[in-house]
């Protein structure tokens, strides 16, 4: 598969990604090389990585915790702190070797140590593959405030090998499934429907998959890297998602939930809000709604916290002036951004899901 090339990074598939990062290595010249883990990366994936870096390197491995309720500002410091210790400079790289957690994590460690130090992303879920470590977007929660502290810089390159994926629970791979639906959804309907059907589908069809979906991510973030216009077409199901991640994330008492499982309610929801202002027909919201439900389970909201869940819509980062924007749907394969919605509407969404 071609490379794909962004602003400032390249991603690169297969067994490509290491001869390209064999070179890069070879030529770069770092002072100091680190890979920043997590507990589960650490024991099935970093052996395969190390496996494929030709020459002798010192490297320095450092483990974070796993999962969402990590990604904090006191993991960073934590990692800040190694680094220190570890005597890294500026001329020293990070390679990122994990799921969303980590790259998102790690790139904005790298961004902000010593006011900035390379970095390399190595997705190794699904979800971080179409859309975590592609973009330039790095940051860490705020509480349950999603990715509320962060920066957009680039990696030197991105490496995608879907053998990581091998170890993958299943519940991992359809949370990143869940983003590839959503570039379909808000670009290209042919997309949409070839990725719609997994029955049809098998492991040999992943990569083809994982390759258009950074496609259609990358032809968005390269016309827009800053989010200024188009590239709020990727928040598609994120408004109303994240709202509802956040209130999951601080309620122990509830079912855990994945980005891409609360992904999947706000793309939902955000359809129906589609069906009532804008065009999308009554058909197509069935369609989404059949296809999203046939993978991702119905998870049963308390209606007694659909107003906690939007008050939290306050703290979504596509606010602007007190005004709460949403990504609707004109159409599949057409989105429009800058949307407001009525908390009557919102209400009316919650309650649209719970019927289904």
């Amino acid at each position: 598969m071609e490379p794909i090339v962004s602003k400032d990074s390249v991603v690169y598939f297969g067994q490509d990604c290491y001869t390209a990062l064999n070179s890069y290595l070879e030529k770069a010249n770092h002072s100091k090389l680190f890979i920043l883990v997590d507990s589960n990366t650490h024991e099935h994936c970093l052996s395969l990585f190390m496996s494929k870096i030709e020459k002798e390197y010192t490297i320095e491995v450092i483990e974070i915790e796993p999962g969402e309720i990590h990604k904090n500002i006191e993991t960073c410091s934590g990692v800040w702190n190694v680094l220190s210790e570890l005597e890294a400079d500026r001329k020293s790289l990070i390679i990122n070797l994990g799921g969303g957690v980590v790259t998102d994590l790690g790139g904005f460690v790298a961004c902000t140590y010593k006011r900035g130090i390379r970095y390399i992303n190595v997705p190794t879920t699904l979800l971080a593959m179409v859309d975590a470590s592609v973009g330039g977007k790095t940051g860490v929660d705020l509480g349950n405030l999603k990715n509320m502290v962060g920066v957009i810089s680039e990696s030197e390159m991105v490496l995608v090998d879907t053998e990581y994926l091998a170890t993958l629970p299943v519940n991992q791979m359809c949370s990143g499934f869940a983003e590839m639906l959503k570039h379909g959804l808000i670009q290209d309907r042919s997309y949409w429907e070839k990725i719609s059907d997994l029955s049809q589908l098998n492991f040999d069809d992943l990569d083809q998959m994982i390759y258009e979906s950074v496609v259609i991510k990358n032809n968005i973030v390269f016309k827009d890297p800053t989010e200024q216009n188009i590239r709020k077409y990727l928040n598609f199901g994120h408004t109303l998602g994240h709202a509802i991640e956040s209130f999951y994330l601080t309620h122990p008492e509830k079912p855990t939930l994945l980005h891409g499982e609360a992904i999947a309610i706000g793309m939902i929801m955000e359809a129906y809000v589609s069906s009532k202002l804008l065009s999308l027909s009554s058909d197509d919201l069935q369609y989404i709604g059949d296809v999203i439900l046939a993978t991702f389970p119905k998870i049963d909201i308390d209606p007694k916290d659909y107003q906690e869940i939007i008050n939290l819509l306050i703290y979504d980062k596509k606010n602007e002036k007190g005004n709460i924007y949403f990504v609707l749907l004109n159409t599949i394969g057409e989105a429009k951004y800058n949307c407001t919605v009525s908390d009557e509407l919102i209400l009316k969404s919650f309650e649209y899901y719970d019927s289904l």
